[in-house]
């Protein structure tokens, strides 16, 4: 297994946190790694683009955040926000994005 595609869920920050650093750790030994922001956990994208989360940063400027669930931004009332952050927001699957396009891809599905 060499890809992994990181679907958090949970708007706890030190669970995003873990996501961070897990994604950050594989890509540092030479794994794919890709980080889809899902359900609630679309609410702490800008209280981590207004922090010093050096985590954060370093996962979007290395490209690791793949992208921004459209449809739960519209329904929790930071799609406006989320869309200025220059990550992709997606929703292929009812406005959410597809895990089978990363499983179709070779990525192995990891949620929290």
């Amino acid at each position: 297994m060499n890809k992994f595609a990181f679907f958090a869920f949970n708007s706890n920050m030190m669970c995003f946190q873990h996501i961070l650093l897990n994604a950050l750790d594989l890509a540092d030994k030479g794994k794919e790694a890709k980080i889809i922001i899902e359900g609630e956990a679309v609410t702490l994208v800008q209280k981590l683009e207004e922090s010093n989360n050096k985590h954060y940063f370093k996962a979007k400027e290395r490209g690791l955040i793949d992208c921004i669930c459209k449809a739960c931004s519209a329904s929790l009332g930071v799609l406006e926000y989320n869309q200025s952050t220059n990550i992709p927001l997606k929703g292929d699957m009812s406005g959410h994005p597809s895990m089978e396009a990363f499983t179709k891809q070779g990525y192995q599905i990891i949620t929290l």
